[in-house]
């Protein structure tokens, strides 16, 4: 048997503390040897929680299982992990200090045979990963991490297609994991409104920011979605908390509505994300004359935001915006005249990625007008992601890439690091893709010129005064 003990003091408070080690798939931001990690039951951390964590050993890895067999908040937490070459028990006792809390961590291994024979060997080894453990555990609770570096040169390498293509996939996501920072912050009291939280992303995001301690305010199209979200949420948060409005964001009456209401409420809104959206392959107006992709995708993102700048605007701490983009718009140009395709020339994919191109022009322009008023705004693209959406909408290329796709929580990983991460608000105006500022364009043919962006919010304004309810 052998038991390595470490203790740290770190300026958190000690609920901070319990709740981040806790969920023990956090290994993976502090413990150098953790390479990935996994809840695999569903609902709220608590005791007999299980987690699977995958450790490095040499050039192959191990999995090692671990349960929570005592959990006392706000002291104490106990976790017995099995794997095939030994058992665990990590033992951790938070307290009170002056500087703020205390972290007395034990790890104690029983080794299998025939490995139990090299233990003697293996106890200066153990001993140096323990401590490198929690000085990365440390640096973790620290949580003081410089802003993302903006590149405003591109590289060689992001000015070839194919391979900042490549970084969409799930390769793509696992590499840029390798530099990511911890993300210890939480989000108690912070209210996020989130559209197109019913499926995919959405819901992705919801989860992870409801089990951060956000208070959610979520946007789903009708009662039948509410009730699913509601359910879905419940399950795997145990909070019953959050408030879902209706609305069907491809109509600019139902905009109006849900702005009147959240207005009316006067909350102020510390987090909007910005990410309902859908690609249409066949053409439809809406009942308000409009073709489907531009009112979803473009008009309705930016009317919803501009009417919401005042619960936006002049927090303590920056508000954030953060506008869902796609990787799609690397192939188109703004034109004004081509937001809303005809019926003969229309293109779902087109359309999609026209949209997502304005939206990201308009990130920048909010980003510099709204700068004095305190609010970040950002866009982000999720890579390639095995979403329902993806699924429906272009079956073909899914059957060619699902080998590679993201999971939804890998596509919304850069959406919960904008809306959670306490360095994201450091920068604004910028393109993330997995945690990182890139490129808004990779071919000199789809760049605008400074007057047609100007002409962007003027555009969007007279279609939004030809509607039959202006």
């Amino acid at each position: 048997m052998t038991t390595l003990h470490e203790e740290i003091s770190v300026a958190r408070s000690i609920e901070d503390c319990f709740r981040y080690l806790a969920d023990f798939c956090t290994t993976v931001e502090w413990d150098s040897t953790a390479v990935s990690a996994e809840k695999l039951t569903r609902g709220p951390v608590g005791l007999n929680t299980r987690f699977r964590v995958a450790c490095a050993v040499g050039p192959s890895s191990i999995n090692i299982d671990y349960t929570i067999t005592e959990f006392q908040p706000w002291h104490s937490l106990v976790l017995q992990g099995r794997c095939r070459l030994f058992d665990i028990e990590d033992t951790i006792v938070f307290s009170e200090v002056p500087e703020g809390t205390h972290i007395d961590y034990r790890a104690t291994f029983r080794f299998k045979q025939p490995l139990s024979q090299l233990e003697p060997y293996l106890q200066k080894g153990l001993k140096r990963m323990g401590a490198a453990s929690l000085r990365g555990l440390r640096k973790a609770l620290k949580d003081n991490h410089s802003a993302p570096e903006l590149v405003e040169k591109e590289t060689w390498q992001e000015r070839l297609v194919l391979p900042h293509l490549a970084q969409f996939t799930r390769r793509g996501y696992r590499q840029g994991q390798r530099r990511w920072n911890p993300m210890t912050r939480f989000m108690d009291n912070q209210h996020v409104l989130l559209t197109g939280a019913n499926s995919g992303l959405g819901l992705a995001t919801a989860k992870a920011l409801a089990l951060a301690g956000a208070d959610l305010t979520l946007v789903v199209r009708n009662e039948k979605r509410k009730a699913q979200v509601l359910s879905d949420l419940t399950d795997a948060t145990g909070r019953d908390d959050f408030n879902v409005e209706c609305a069907d964001l491809s109509l600019i009456k139902d905009v109006n509505a849900l702005a009147d209401r959240l207005l009316e409420h006067g909350r102020p809104v510390d987090v909007l994300i910005n990410n309902a959206g859908a690609l249409f392959n066949d053409y439809a107006q809406t009942s308000e004359g409009l073709e489907q992709s531009f009112a979803l995708l473009l008009l309705s993102p930016w009317h919803l935001t501009e009417r919401l700048h005042p619960l936006l605007a002049n927090h303590n701490t920056p508000a954030r915006v953060i506008n869902v983009v796609s990787g799609g718009m690397y192939t188109e140009k703004l034109r004004l005249k081509g937001l809303q395709m005809s019926p003969a020339r229309f293109q779902g994919a087109v359309a999609y990625a026209r949209a997502k191109r304005a939206l990201t022009i308009l990130t920048e322009q909010w980003a510099q007008r709204w700068a004095d008023d305190r609010i970040v705004v950002n866009a982000m693209h999720p890579g390639w992601a095995d979403t329902p959406g993806v699924r429906t909408s272009l079956p073909g290329f899914h059957k060619l890439t699902r080998r590679v796709l993201r999971n939804a929580e890998e596509g919304a990983d850069t959406i919960i690091w904008l809306a959670r991460a306490t360095e994201a608000d450091k920068l604004s105006g910028a393109f993330f893709l997995d945690r990182k500022p890139v490129p808004t364009h990779l071919l000199k043919r789809t760049r605008e010129t400074p007057a047609e962006r100007m002409a962007l919010p003027a555009y969007l304004q007279e279609q939004m005064q030809a509607l039959p309810s202006a």
